[in-house]
């Protein structure tokens, strides 16, 4: 009888133990984004006075609300903007192709953070990249998309 009562508890705790570890893994897991879903998105003109011109503000769909502040998994194009600063941009696109040279719009590249600051990258090179997820729809001096804290993606 109480080996049936031992095996019974050690059952449900190895059940209990499982599903925490599952509900944990599931909670910190990564979302992988794509550039489709980051690229559907529509903006308004807004007139700033201060600075007597018009810039178009992004209107964020579901798609892209439910990333926020969200772990991240992408894939992109990494555009060195400054070195020396450690300012890059990762993009969906080639720098021949990129928002910087005129042929897609700012909802195709996202402004990188790295965690370390020790990196080192070729223009164009396609990496896979981690990080927090962030969404900007009132700094006109930063992208609409941001990438914190950001890491290439061990594979």
């Amino acid at each position: 009888m109480y080996l049936k009562f031992c095996h019974l508890m050690l059952s449900r705790f190895l059940v209990f133990a499982f599903s925490v570890f599952i509900l944990a893994k599931s909670s910190s897991a990564q979302v992988n984004v794509s550039w489709g879903d980051l690229m559907d998105i529509t903006f308004k003109d807004v007139y700033l006075e201060s600075d007597d011109i018009y810039v178009y503000f992004p209107l964020f769909k579901d798609k892209q609300k439910v990333l926020a502040d969200k772990q991240v998994s992408i894939t992109g194009y990494i555009i060195p903007i400054d070195i020396e600063m450690d300012l890059y941009v990762l993009s969906a696109f080639p720098f021949s192709a990129c928002f910087f040279c005129g042929a897609a719009g700012p909802e195709s590249v996202m402004a990188i953070y790295f965690k370390s600051d020790d990196l080192s990258f070729k223009n164009d090179e396609r990496l896979p990249l981690t990080g927090n997820f962030e969404l900007n729809d009132s700094d006109v001096n930063e992208l609409i998309y941001i990438l914190r804290e950001a890491e290439v993606k061990k594979i």
